[in-house]
């Protein structure tokens, strides 16, 4: 069955405006806290102290360096392709939790 195009019964036709009162005056924008010189020279402090240390975790990367020179590290050359191909194409590997 085809429906008219048009008004329905029981549709609402009234469509008039209504005039509406002016918006509220907003206060004045305060500084947020964050701002302040104490919260500044906080966020530097943690900012230089960790752009002073190496984003490497160096004991780990000394066991795996010395699990290779043993023949103990574990090397599957699909882990290495998959995880390849997910850096590259940024995806997750299945292994990632």
């Amino acid at each position: 069955m085809v429906e008219s195009i048009g008004t329905k019964a029981g549709a609402v036709t009234d469509r008039r405006t209504v005039p509406v009162d002016a918006a509220a005056k907003v206060a004045a924008v305060r500084p947020v806290a964050s701002d302040t010189p104490a919260v500044q020279s906080a966020a530097a402090e943690i900012a230089s102290t960790q752009a002073a240390q190496p984003p490497v975790d160096t004991e780990r990367v000394a066991r795996i360096r010395k699990a290779i020179q043993d023949n103990k590290f574990p090397l599957s050359p699909s882990t290495i392709a998959d995880r390849l191909l997910a850096l590259k194409l940024d995806w997750k590997s299945r292994d990632a939790s």
